[in-house]
């Protein structure tokens, strides 16, 4: 009798953990969206060029850094490759924008970019 109740709450557990790790992929699968600045992964918050938010998150990005948005403290490194995405990044450098996508640690991965009201 007790192999049997061992057997079950063998499956059991095997059960509940084969859920939860089902159900953490699918929340880390979740597109999710932010607020924040656009400005690059190499400046975040602080510019070190003179002149405007919007001409230094050009330049760094011309140079080879990558978008980033900045959310309240939190600096998150923008991934994406399309192009729609990209120019909607560049138009909105240095200002608000609400961008949706997966988040993995500081990195969205982009699904869409869009303005946001200031």
């Amino acid at each position: 009798m007790r192999s049997v109740i061992r057997k079950m709450g063998l499956w059991l557990a095997v059960l509940v953990l084969g859920s939860a790790s089902v159900s953490l992929a699918w929340a880390a699968d979740k597109a999710t969206t932010f607020t924040g600045t656009v400005s690059d992964a190499m400046c975040g918050a602080q510019h070190m060029m003179e002149g405007s938010a919007e001409s230094c998150t050009r330049a760094c990005v011309n140079k080879g850094s990558k978008y980033a948005l900045v959310v309240g403290s939190k600096v998150y490194t923008l991934d994406t490759s399309d192009q729609a995405s990209l120019i909607a990044l560049d138009k909105l450098a240095g200002a608000p924008a609400k961008v949706t996508g997966t988040v993995s640690e500081d990195t969205i991965a982009v699904k869409s970019v869009a303005p946001a009201k200031r």
